[in-house]
């Protein structure tokens, strides 16, 4: 099926599905059957997602934008009958990007290059700063071995490769995560990055050292960063002046939204879906994640509607802070923590609108075969493959940590990784009709895990330690800057 599947081929996938379920009809399998069907009809899901980005915008925690997004979102589930609160939690920093500007100039040369501040970068003065600009090659060692002591009270422009795909955001933030500390300890003035979207399409995404970053750091446009560059490379030498604007400030408070359908044999037992409700502010947010996130309210919403009532409790689970430091799934897990040994699975739905190709399952295969069974009734939709390894980046990290099951929902790059923090993440970017066969996908899974008998419990701290020894976690962790807090024990399953 392609990826932009016409409408009218969503009949003919309800259908195949109906032929799918026939095989079985147990009274789960028809709830399933019908959650699905719904979601895959006339459902005000698009309607969500054009107020949500267009009427409200990007929603950087901390903004009016995003507490807007909050009071939108309580409505959305109190509207569908949903019982649903905010949840309180404090935001360890407040980064908020007003302008940037850059002015480059040298011997008979000077133009302007669009900039935007990346999150957690310092501001400047009115006046703004000065300083010489450099080659600072791809960042690597050589290249400040190179630069020597011209780095030191420098502007050091760092040459990137264009993101393409989802492979390219993964090595971005690794590559980054490098460049910074080390441009830093040679003594630059700050680092601008060649902007890594084509088009010159402004991007952000965090300053490496988040709230601990204590320089200016930029994403130039790439042509302008490519005028530069050649103008260095042949010998010219070149100055820039930055005015960076940025609201900052120390903890403040911040809210997660949680919609709950209790269940009706065991509600004590919790499944959470989470999506993350928080955007950067220079597009609408709508591909990360927007989609996602009136995806998940759809989904409650044609649960309440149909009288579906799941054995356990349903977690709907609209996540702030996740931009930074994925803050508010941490702050639940810490709210949450007496309750964490009856939290069954927790899914998280953060890649855009691209098609949903099977799950991340966190090295832990006996909740890759679970997942193999509660895709069963949706097959038609597949196929499906489950990669069993954990991964790093978004909202079930804090799950992880603490030992229980938890998937990411793995989709197809599509035009997630160009729009990816991006001015062009907006409206009309998103595949509609794919985000509707993503929400059946999300339905059976999110039935299937509240209502099949659990072969899994919750990890030890040592079983997780394990699982770090045994993969690349540790490596994502120290990306994300989230090593420490494990290590230390502030974060994560204590023993």
């Amino acid at each position: 099926m392609r990826l932009n599947a016409p409408s009218r081929l969503l009949p003919a996938i309800s259908i195949a599905l109906a032929w799918t379920f026939s095989a079985t009809a147990d009274e789960h399998e028809s709830d399933v059957q019908r959650l699905v069907a719904a979601l895959l009809g006339p459902t005000p899901m698009v309607d969500d997602l054009r107020e949500l980005t267009d009427e409200i915008g990007g929603r950087p925690t901390g903004s009016e934008a995003n507490l807007r997004s909050v009071d939108w979102a309580l409505e959305k589930f109190r509207q569908a009958g949903i019982e649903a609160k905010s949840e309180t939690f404090e935001m360890p920093a407040l980064w908020l990007g007003e302008s940037a500007a850059a002015n480059v100039f040298g011997e008979g040369v000077r133009f302007a290059p669009r900039a935007a501040a990346m999150p957690f970068s310092t501001g400047t003065s009115e006046e703004g700063l000065t300083a010489p600009l450099v080659d600072g090659g791809g960042g690597g060692e050589e290249d400040f071995e190179r630069l020597g002591e011209s780095a030191k009270g420098a502007f050091v422009l760092i040459e990137t490769d264009e993101l393409v795909d989802l492979a390219g955001l993964f090595a971005e933030y690794g590559a980054n995560a490098q460049i910074e500390p080390r441009a830093f300890a040679a003594g630059v003035a700050g680092v601008v990055y060649q902007g890594s979207r084509s088009r010159n399409v402004l991007h952000r995404h965090n300053a490496a050292l988040g709230p601990e970053n204590r320089h200016p750091v930029l994403a130039m446009e790439r042509d302008g960063a490519r005028r530069a560059l050649r103008l260095l490379r042949e010998g010219t030498e070149l100055t820039m002046e930055m005015r960076v604007s940025v609201r900052s400030g120390g903890p403040y408070e911040s809210f997660n939204v949680i919609g709950e359908i209790r269940g009706n044999e065991s509600p004590e037992e919790i499944v959470v879906v989470g999506a993350h409700l928080d955007s950067w502010g220079l597009g609408t947010g709508a591909l990360d994640n927007g989609c996602n996130v009136v995806m998940l309210i759809d989904v409650a919403r044609q649960m309440k509607r149909l009288g579906i009532v799941p054995r356990r409790t349903v977690r709907f689970a609209l996540w702030n802070g996740e931009e930074q430091g994925l803050t508010g799934s941490w702050r639940y897990v810490q709210s949450h923590a007496e309750e964490l040994d009856r939290h069954v699975m927790a899914a998280s739905f953060d890649i855009g609108s691209g098609r949903i190709t099977g799950f991340f399952t966190g090295g832990r295969p006996e909740l890759a075969a679970a997942t193999d069974r509660v895709l069963e009734p949706v097959a038609g939709l597949g196929p499906f493959t489950q990669a069993d390894v954990p991964i790093v980046g978004t909202d079930n990290y804090d799950f992880m940590m603490e030992g229980i099951g938890n998937l990411v929902a793995n989709q197809e790059s599509a035009n997630y990784g160009p729009n990816y923090h991006a001015r062009s993440d907006t409206f009309d970017k998103v595949d509609q009709k794919q985000v509707r066969l993503n929400a059946a996908i999300a339905a059976a899974v999110t039935l299937g895990f509240a209502e099949m008998d659990v072969d899994w419990d919750r990890q030890t701290r040592v079983e997780i330690q394990e699982l770090i020894d045994a993969t690349d976690l540790a490596d994502q962790m120290k990306s994300f800057r989230v090593w420490e807090t494990w290590e230390s024990g502030e974060r994560g399953r204590r023993d």
